[in-house]
């Protein structure tokens, strides 16, 4: 049984970077879906399509211009939850990279949080 299906992803991701392979594949879910959307508008990744076999999967092609994603970090944890304001928002390499936000609005950047003046819990940081 899978505790953090967000940590499984990301920690999926991290692992076909460091191995070179240009796509990855997870189980899906909707918060996983939004999360791969927000990397994609933010530039991380080159694309996401849900997959559906026997069971839905997300299939993510990977971006290698400059090593685009560099590192991928869970912030929020089961056992630990970090919910922040939109003034509070932890800033990623000073600014350099992002952070996704789950909020009553949706998920999304940190950025985009900030600009909608919402906070929420702060998911997984990105640079």
């Amino acid at each position: 049984m899978m505790t953090d299906p967000i940590a499984d992803m990301l920690t999926r991701m991290r692992n076909a970077l460091n191995a070179g392979h240009d796509r990855v594949e997870f189980p899906a879910s909707k918060l996983k879906a939004n999360v791969c959307k927000v990397l994609k508008d933010e530039g991380y990744i080159k694309s996401f399509k849900i997959i559906a076999k026997d069971k839905a999967d997300i299939r993510i092609k990977l971006l290698f211009k400059e090593d685009a994603i560099v590192g991928l970090e869970r912030y929020s944890k089961p056992g630990l939850r970090q919910y922040r304001g939109y003034r509070e928002m932890p800033k990623v390499l000073s600014g350099l990279g992002i952070n996704v936000v789950s909020t009553s609005q949706g998920v999304m950047s940190s950025k985009e949080a900030k600009n909608k003046k919402v906070g929420g819990e702060v998911l997984c940081s990105v640079w």
